[in-house]
């Protein structure tokens, strides 16, 4: 088995794969980062969204051996000291953008790459760059909102009205 090294949520880890394992299970079942939930297992509804070398992978998708020698953050690594939180988790909690919570770790973690790359993104932008992300719950708006919010928050130091 191939033995890859890796860096999760700023911690570096050393282990024997098999390489047909995901790496959202590697993430799950070895390393304990339950916050990356599966979803469908095929790469169709983002759930499983991470950041792989900064950029929104959807774990499920790529293989445990791929990440080796890379950088990976999960949604547990946004606020690791169990502090408030990021931004973006605080404006998903203030904007009431979630309801199961299923979707919830995939579209923030795939909202920061949005943000990396557009930090005043339009309600279109928005859903263009979550295209990738499904949610069965909220009917969306509210999670447009709650990353509009946080862009706000992160340009200007106050929360968005």
């Amino acid at each position: 088995m191939p033995r890859i090294r890796v860096e999760v949520d700023g911690a570096t880890y050393e282990d024997d794969v098999e390489p047909r394992v995901l790496l959202v299970h590697h993430l799950r079942e070895r390393l304990g980062k339950v916050g990356t939930p599966v979803g469908c297992d095929t790469a169709n509804c983002g759930a499983c969204t991470v950041l792989l070398d900064g950029l929104s992978v959807k774990s499920c998708s790529v293989l445990a051996v791929q990440a080796d020698g890379r950088s990976v953050t999960t949604v547990e690594g946004l606020s690791p000291d169990g502090s408030a939180g990021h931004p973006l988790q605080r404006a998903f909690h203030r904007e009431h953008a979630l309801q199961c919570g299923y979707c919830t770790p995939g579209m923030i973690m795939a909202s920061l790459d949005l943000l990396r790359d557009n930090p005043d993104p339009s309600e279109e932008e928005v859903r263009e760059g979550l295209e990738g992300n499904l949610c069965r719950c909220t009917g969306y708006q509210n999670i447009v909102r709650a990353v509009r919010s946080a862009a706000a928050e992160a340009r200007t130091g106050e929360v968005a009205p």
